[in-house]
Parts: structure tokens; sequence; C-alpha cells
């Protein structure tokens, strides 16, 4: 088999350390914890760990792995910071509270599992993930674990193969001559001639109790190989826009495929408007929602906090476009908006949606559109902005909010958008529901030429 199609490798048993308890599949119950740590005080990126990346908060990517792979009795987040709290419990963790003394910039990540292991002592083996790591899927943690609970490892990590000539450091003014690391220059092979080298990832690292209590990795430890394009880690912030693109393309975007979207809800108060006033141009003027003249503005920067630049955009994009897909968009809006039906008519007509008023049973409703048109939840995207939106946000298949969102919503939303409401969160979403569904039709084919293929 080719290097680069390599997935799952033993390692090495660790002959320092014969002695080491091997407990393999007997059948006994252990419990399994996935720990992400996330100190809050990063220095490379400022809260790093809850930056949005692609839609989502940076922690969430690996909570979404660990929690769908169904195999953890539980899913843990080791915080020392509030809002990191909040973010973890809305992706499905449980809270460590980390303690002052494993929180400084000098603690190390063994300091603060052996902290965890020592006040959570009915866990028996645990997964540490990396927060930094935003391609790891669930199948990666499956087949890792298994290594663990099947075939007897103690400690198990995740590596990367890579194809790269190491040279000898040389320190600045230095006179010695450089030497090679890992070649022979005079015989320098060609890379399909030469297996590289596994080089630890950082995605993750499994232990059991028994080993923590000694270190990191010790007894008979083994490698589990990922293979580079799921080999992503954030340091720095010039890391982001090459992780973004990356993750697009190879992240793990949750158990529900989003090429089955049929319905996208938008709300219009604070998503397609920049606020509770709802306002639409006529001319060189603006109708209020009481369909009162207002006074005249012709400046840009007035004109995009108003919903007339916003429509204008979605109106092209959703009829050349989600109408294509076969993704149906309904606006709605709340009894607080006040929204009159002339405005409604006025707002339908410039979009070529349906508007539609919803009481304050917004999920009933939203459930009473769902079975008329006999779809579940996983086939709906929603957009909205405020408290009331929160139990939509989590139900639905596919969820957003805009930039300027309260926490709340931010929190339940499945992708945050980078554009505030009104300007351009509505457009950003429903390119992301186009994306994801491309992604999702070109893994299709791909599994279809594989089948053909093989």
């Amino acid at each position: 088999m080719a290097a680069a199609n390599k997935r799952t490798l033993s390692g090495i048993e660790d002959v320092r350390d014969r002695k080491a308890k091997v407990i393999k599949d007997s059948g006994e119950k252990r419990h399994i914890a996935a720990l992400i740590l996330a100190r809050g005080g990063s220095k490379g990126i400022p809260l790093k760990n809850i930056k949005v990346l692609s839609g989502v908060p940076l922690i969430g990517w690996v909570l979404r792995a660990a929690v769908d792979s169904k195999q953890f009795d539980s899913v843990w987040v080791s915080t020392d910071h509030d809002d990191i709290e909040k973010v973890a419990k809305a992706w499905g963790a449980q809270v460590h509270r980390r303690s002052p003394e494993v929180s400084k910039d000098s603690s190390s990540s063994l300091d603060t599992i052996q902290e965890f292991a020592r006040l959570n002592p009915e866990v028996e083996v645990i997964c540490h993930i990396q927060a930094t790591s935003p391609c790891l899927h669930p199948f990666h943690l499956k087949e890792a674990l298994e290594m663990i609970t099947k075939q007897g490892f103690t400690s198990v990590f995740s590596v990367v193969r890579r194809h790269h000539f190491r040279w000898q450091e040389v320190k600045k003014g230095g006179s010695v001559a450089t030497q090679p690391l890992n070649l022979d220059p005079c015989n320098r092979p060609r890379r399909q001639d030469w297996d590289g080298e596994l080089c630890e990832n950082g995605s993750f690292y499994i232990y059991t109790r028994a080993t923590i209590e000694r270190g990191l990795q010790g007894g008979k430890w083994a490698y589990y190989e990922m293979l580079p394009e799921y080999s992503v880690d954030i340091d720095v912030d010039i890391d982001w826009p090459v992780a973004e693109q990356r993750v697009l393309r190879f992240g793990y975007f949750g158990l529900d495929k989003p090429e089955v979207v049929r319905l996208l809800l938008c709300n219009v108060s604070g998503c397609l408007t920049d606020g509770p006033h709802l306002c639409l141009w006529r001319g060189d003027g603006l109708i209020s929602v009481s369909g009162e003249e207002m006074v005249s503005v012709n400046t840009r920067e007035h004109r995009e906090h108003t919903l007339g630049v916003e429509v204008q955009i979605y109106r092209t994009y959703r009829t050349h476009t989600l109408q294509r897909e076969g993704v149906e968009v309904i606006l709605i809006s709340s009894s607080e908006d006040l929204l009159t039906k002339a405005l409604a008519d006025n707002l339908s007509q410039r979009t070529g949606c349906e508007v539609r008023q919803l009481g304050k049973d917004i999920q009933g409703e939203v459930k009473a559109m769902m079975d008329d048109r006999d779809l579940d939840w996983k086939e709906v995207a929603y957009m909205g902005n405020d408290a009331p939106d929160v139990d939509c946000l989590n139900l639905a298949g596919l969820s957003a909010v805009p930039r300027d969102a309260p926490v709340v919503a931010i929190n339940a939303a499945k992708y945050s958008c980078h554009s505030a409401a009104g300007l351009g969160a509505v457009r950003e979403f429903s390119e992301h529901i186009l994306l994801l569904k491309k992604k999702a039709k070109s893994q299709m084919e791909q599994d279809r030429i594989h089948r053909n293929t093989f």
C-alpha cells in the first residue's frame, strides 16, 4: 500500500516499560472521556479557542467530532475562562474548571490532565483532543480508540507523514558546517521512493489512567496515522486563512448531510435588517414600518444600514442559486416587528420570497410549516438573531446568526456570520449553504467513482 494511502499503523512497544499493565478488550466497561484543554490566556491569538473559524468557534469543530463519534462516556473542556465555558456547554461538553495552579503560562498539559484525572476517578481512559485541530473527524477517534480498547495499547497518539529533508541547525556566527539529519545528499531519494517520516500532528493523545500517572506517553504505545489533509494545527494568526480554506474542504460538518436542506427560514428583523426598525427604499427615500415617507438619504453609508441594499443583493442571489438548488426561502417576522401587510407584500415582491408573520410560539409554527412540506429538522436551515430563535437554531440541520447577534443566539447557532445584520449576513449564510451542498455532492461523486473503479 502506498504511504499516502495509509491511515492506521501500530507503533512500537516501549521496551523500557515492558511491565506496564496491558488491558485488552475483555468485555469489561471502562469509562472513556474526551478532554479538550482550552485556557483563556492564549498568547499567539487572544481567546483563540473560541475565535470563529469558517462560521464555527474553533473548539466547536473538535467538540462536534467528539460528540458525534459516540465513543465517549463523557466529553469535557478544561478551562479557566467564562466565555470558553459558555461555548463549551453550548456545543455539548461538560466543563472542568481548572485551578489557578494549572492555569499559568508555565503550566503543562500534563499538569492539567493529571488534575482532571484526580478529580474524576471514574475515568479510566482519557482522549486528550487539541482544540486547534479543526479537521478532526469522528472516524479518526473511533479507529484510534479501538487500538486501546481492542488491541491492548496503553498510549496512542496521532501522527502525519512528512517528506521533509532535515538539516542540523547552526547558530548565527558559528563556523561549523551543517550536517544532513535524514538523508544522504549524494543520493537524494525521489519522493515516491521514500516513505518519509512520521511526525506528531497534535490532533489527539489517548492514554490509560495508569499511563497518565507516570507521564503523557509510556507503556505499550502506538501511533495513529492521519492523512495530511486532516492535519491542521493553528498557532498564530497567519495560520487562520489557510485553516479556513482547509476546513471548508476537509472539515467535519456533522451527522446531517447538507445536501438535504430543502427550506431556509430567515428572520427579517436583525438578519435582513440591522435592528428592529424595518425600512425599505422607495426611489430616493425610505418607507417606515407604518408606510410613512422618511427623510431622503442618498449616501452609501446610510443606504447600507437599511434593508434595501441587502434585499437587492439577496433577491438576485436567491433567484439564481438557492431556488435552482431546490431550497425554498421563507422570510419570517414576529408580532413585535409590526410588519404591516403592505410592507410584507412590498418585501415579498422585492425578494421573490414568501413573507410570513409568526406568533410567540415560533418553534411550534415552524414545525407546522415543516409538517405541511413533510420535512424533518435536518432538512431546514434557520437564520435568527435573538433569544426567541434559540430553539429553532438548536434544532435546525443548519443554522446561523449575524456577527452582531447576542451571545445566547451565537452559542445556539451552527454558523456565525462574518457579516453583520443588514450588511450581507443573509447572503453569506446562503453562500455557506450552497458551499456545503456542493461539498456534499462532490463527496458523493468521489464515492461513486471509487465504487465503480474498485
